[in-house]
């Protein structure tokens, strides 16, 4: 489970607001995309390529890419290390990237 360590009642800035799978998640100012859907209860984030198993942020510092999501259109994002800004859209990666 998920818990900021920061314990305040800082509420996010009005506006900032992104879209996860067609759902808005409030983040805070210098929350990374991970963190703020995290907190917001989202997860899994992707599926593994290799058997389909759900597959969540674990490291939150860029070593281990299970964090992979599409943002604005763009595969194998690692939300952890995406600062998280109004009106970006993010959805759960399926699977391997598409190439093309």
């Amino acid at each position: 489970m998920f818990t900021r360590v920061e314990r305040s009642a800082i509420l996010p800035a009005s506006g900032n607001v992104l879209d996860f799978e067609s759902s808005p998640v409030p983040f805070r100012s210098g929350d990374s995309v991970a963190a703020a859907l995290l907190a917001a209860g989202a997860s899994p984030l992707r599926e593994s390529p290799v058997d389909d198993s759900p597959r969540a942020p674990y490291c939150m510092m860029g070593v281990c890419f299970e964090c992979l999501v599409e943002i604005d259109g763009k595969q194998n994002q690692q939300s952890c290390l995406t600062k998280a800004r109004p009106g970006m859209i993010v959805k759960r990666q399926h699977g391997a990237r598409m190439v093309g």
